[in-house]
């Protein structure tokens, strides 16, 4: 059995299973499944989230591995990513307590219990109305080179994502969205459980990665000169370099953005 609890939850869930304690908390739900429960619950006056592992079962690991993708087991995952991204100095959660007890990985139980990131806007909010209303330039800038230096940290350290869409950066606006400050912005990266974490990240999933990104920003507005910016900072070096070095990477990424979308809005015509 493995077992973390910050001093704080060590001392309000004294006397009791962890495993049980979790199980029982209440509050918001996000996700209900048979092997896996997300909520947001309340503790000594400040909000947390809560995800518990159950064990998938062994088809499931069965079928995953059948369709080469690799399952998800409990929350060990998602733990030793926040504690990477942490070291690379990329903002994320912050862990308070985890668990995992069971050798058996289609009975495993587990949970993590993260703090809730308050006063943050998603990309994907704040940039829903910049076609319509465009955002300052500074802010605009230094948003796509943050997020250019976040990509390029996973993928230089053997991180890729698998759910690598804007929804999952959380931007600080604790001063107000209308005082956001672009030399001092703070943005974290969010739902870690699907991450992968190798020395090294390999090409196919690099690209799966960007395409994603890629694809959840096609609609907000972006300029070719926006995603030269972004080419620039992600390949940290003179942009004609990035270009010509990289050039099949960049026309592959917009194939396969234009692919999704094209997929996502017949999807959309059909349910219409």
């Amino acid at each position: 059995m493995t077992l973390y609890l910050r001093d704080d939850f060590a001392k309000a869930w004294r006397g009791t299973d962890p495993f049980e304690r979790v199980e029982s908390l209440e509050g918001e739900v996000f996700r209900e499944l048979e092997a896996r429960r997300t909520l947001r619950f309340e503790q000594g006056g400040c909000s947390y989230f809560a995800k518990i592992h159950r064990g998938v079962g062994w088809w499931e690991i069965i079928e995953n591995l059948l369709r080469w993708r690799l399952p998800v087991l409990g929350a060990e995952n998602e733990w030793r990513a926040i504690d990477r991204l942490r070291g690379l100095g990329v903002d994320t959660m912050t862990a308070v307590a985890y668990g995992k007890r069971g050798v058996n990985p289609a009975q495993q139980h587990s949970f993590i219990v993260t703090e809730d990131l308050v006063n943050t806007l998603s990309l994907e909010d704040l940039c829903r109305d910049w076609p319509q209303r465009p955002p300052p330039v500074a802010l605009k800038r230094a948003l796509i080179e943050r997020v250019a230096w976040i990509s390029r940290q996973l993928h230089e350290n053997g991180i890729n994502h698998r759910d690598y869409y804007i929804c999952h950066f959380l931007l600080d606006i604790s001063a107000g969205p209308e005082s956001i400050d672009p030399a001092n912005l703070r943005l974290s990266l969010i739902d870690l459980h699907r991450a992968q974490l190798r020395k090294r990240t390999p090409a196919r999933w690099v690209e799966k990665d960007l395409a994603g990104l890629y694809f959840s920003a096609m609609e907000i507005g972006l300029t070719r000169r926006d995603l030269l910016r972004f080419i620039r900072g992600y390949c940290d070096t003179d942009l004609r370099q990035a270009l010509s070095e990289r050039k099949a990477l960049w026309s592959r990424l917009q194939r396969k953005a234009d692919k999704l979308m094209a997929r996502i809005k017949r999807k959309g015509d059909q349910i219409q």
